[in-house]
């Protein structure tokens, strides 16, 4: 019985065969798992998302779209994606940043802005084909338009009007040529202009500052105005009092015949002077004189000369 196989040498081989053979699995396995990696990273086989497209150049420097979602298949080395494009609405920031961007107003006035622009593309072959970095050439053409728009502008209209003017360069994006018998922006790039959104209009803190000091030297400029106005006003008053007084007089002092008693009228005027005169000067006396024939006399004090002080 000596030709049998030991039990304990049978259970040995059959464990390295099933070794063997689960090695060789995994080899297989690890194989096939590199290549498909293979094929994936070199994107020999790649995916159209909906609402996405693929610019393929191709061996000869073809270059097309492909837009058909799904999986596709390409030959490497002989053919390469150039980019993936998207066909869903983006937006577009003034200046390339939410940050406000200083512009200056037609009264040469710094104001701080910012702006969106909402697009989506149309016609591929536009966008991608005929426009080398058509994202970096779009921003400087929407900058340049929104600028120059917003720069025509004066201050109180950038502040008040707002809707007016963002709906003024919604339309000169949409529809005005970039230059005078050029394309729109729509025609250059292939794309549809979805909205545009003036975000922020504001001045800067220093004219802040100098608006609110300007307002208040208008404000006692008003109030000045004002109490001059009301000084004329007054004097425009006292003025109309005395003229109609004085007409009185000359109608109450006036004859049968319509002239006036021209000596109670100069008794009158003397007697005027003569208060003006004792109100100035203290301790003095002043007699007044009638004469209807002469001028009024008015005699007044002689003047004494100061005395010089002890020592001269």
């Amino acid at each position: 019985m000596s030709d049998q196989i030991p039990p304990k040498l049978l259970r040995r081989a059959v464990i390295k065969g099933l070794l063997r053979r689960l090695l060789a699995l995994v080899l297989l396995v690890g194989l096939a798992y590199g290549l498909v990696a293979m094929v994936y990273a070199t994107r020999t086989i790649f995916k159209v998302k909906k609402n996405y497209a693929v610019v393929l150049e191709r061996f000869g420097g073809k270059r097309e779209a492909v837009t058909a979602v799904g999986w596709h298949l390409r030959l490497p080395f002989f053919t390469r994606i150039e980019q993936e494009v998207s066909l869903m609405n983006q937006t577009l920031y003034l200046g390339g940043s939410p940050e406000p961007m200083r512009i200056i107003s037609r009264e040469n006035v710094a104001l701080w802005t910012s702006a969106l622009l909402t697009y989506r593309i149309r016609d591929l072959q536009t966008w991608a084909i005929e426009n080398l970095d058509p994202l970096d050439i779009l921003h400087g053409d929407y900058d340049g338009i929104v600028k120059d728009i917003l720069q025509a502008q004066k201050v109180d209209q950038l502040i008040s009007e707002r809707e007016a003017i963002k709906e003024i360069i919604f339309q000169a994006l949409k529809s005005r040529p970039i230059n005078e018998g050029g394309p729109t922006l729509e025609q250059k790039y292939g794309l549809e202009v979805v909205s545009f959104v003036l975000k922020e209009t504001r001045f800067g803190d220093e004219l802040v500052a100098a608006t609110e000091e300007k307002k208040r030297r208008e404000l006692i400029a008003e109030a000045e105005n004002y109490a001059a106005d009301q000084e004329a006003s007054r004097i425009r008053k006292l003025y109309a009092a005395y003229l109609e007084s004085i007409q009185a007089l000359q109608k109450t002092l006036g004859r049968p015949d319509g002239s006036t008693d021209a000596a109670l009228l100069q008794f009158l005027v003397q007697q005027q002077w003569a208060s003006a005169y004792e109100k100035n000067q203290r301790g003095q006396s002043t007699v007044v004189i009638q004469n209807t024939q002469t001028g009024p006399g008015l005699n007044l004090p002689i003047a004494v000369p100061p005395e010089a002080p002890p020592g001269d």
